[in-house]
């Protein structure tokens, strides 16, 4: 009862900070919904007893993604009026995406509770991480390697587009500036000193 009781609390809150990430005129107030967002589904992962995908949700979405937008939100002057020209327009294409994903959704759940009872509980030493480490290093091993090397790809195609060099760019060398000596950068001129009158 307990359980359920807190279930109810925080998919409230979700959908709330959902519908509130749609409706909110201000692009930063909307990131900050969605951030509120995330963190409620973080909670409702911890009591489907997904510790894992909890602490995954919070630390990239929350600690990079929704960083990376707020900055940009800040950053760039963001024309709303522009934004907000085709709402009424695409208002019925996204209610009718909007539904057909709920039918879907409704369908799984129910048959899933019709086909197939519910899985035991887990034990108390039962551990989610500890579990899904196993599955992912044994029997998809060589997807995860795949995987890492894409992401290793990525990450090298990416520095070396920001790092090609430019013309209108000044660069520092290194060298040059550890091998010059004193004489070089600093002159020393002599000059009498001024009598005060």
């Amino acid at each position: 009862m307990f359980e359920a009781a807190v279930f109810w609390f925080f998919a409230s809150i979700l959908v709330g900070a959902a519908v509130c990430v749609i409706i909110a005129r201000n692009p930063v107030h909307s990131a900050l919904f969605l951030v509120l967002a995330f963190f409620t589904a973080a909670a409702l992962w911890m009591l489907l007893r997904a510790e894992f995908l909890a602490i995954a949700l919070v630390l990239v979405y929350v600690g990079a993604v929704m960083v990376l937008f707020l900055f940009v939100v800040m950053m760039l002057d963001v024309n709303l009026e522009r934004l907000r020209e085709g709402f009424w327009a695409n208002l019925p294409l996204g209610l009718a995406v909007g539904g057909v994903i709920v039918v879907e959704m409704i369908a799984i759940i129910t048959r899933s509770y019709v086909d197939k009872p519910a899985p035991a509980a887990p034990g108390p030493a039962y551990s989610n991480t500890k579990e899904l480490g196993r599955v992912l290093y044994t029997d998809y091993a060589y997807p995860l390697e795949l995987a890492a090397v894409l992401l290793l790809v990525a990450i090298i195609a990416a520095i070396a587009l920001t790092l090609r060099k430019r013309k209108d760019t000044k660069y520092q060398d290194p060298g040059r500036q550890a091998a010059v000596k004193r004489a070089d950068r600093v002159r020393l001129v002599s000059m009498p000193s001024e009598k005060n009158d």
